[in-house]
């Protein structure tokens, strides 16, 4: 028997990376505090799971400044929009079965 959850990605096994990476690969970028609401998390846990992605290379992050305000951009990056698929197409198959 094929291995069903070969294609699972770990990584991206919490709502709020899952609803992180839904967000970056429908979307040229987002910011933090877009992302913040869009998901209805606070800041630290934003945080820690934005950072979890970064490590993995799923998302890179800019900083800049917009006047004096410290703004921070995340953009999906190529290899994690290709994992990020294989692992939406994994889950799929799981649920046709």
């Amino acid at each position: 028997m094929k291995n069903i959850i070969i294609n699972i990605n770990k990584v991206f096994d919490h709502r709020i990376r899952l609803g992180i990476m839904s967000i970056l690969v429908v979307n040229e970028y987002a910011d933090f505090k877009t992302l913040k609401e869009l998901l209805g998390v606070t800041d630290g846990n934003l945080a820690s799971h934005t950072k979890a992605l970064e490590k993995a290379t799923y998302i890179k992050v800019e900083k800049s400044f917009i006047g004096r305000k410290p703004n921070t951009k995340y953009s999906a990056t190529k290899i994690g929009r290709i994992d990020f698929k294989k692992h939406v197409e994994a889950i799929e198959k799981l649920l046709k079965q």
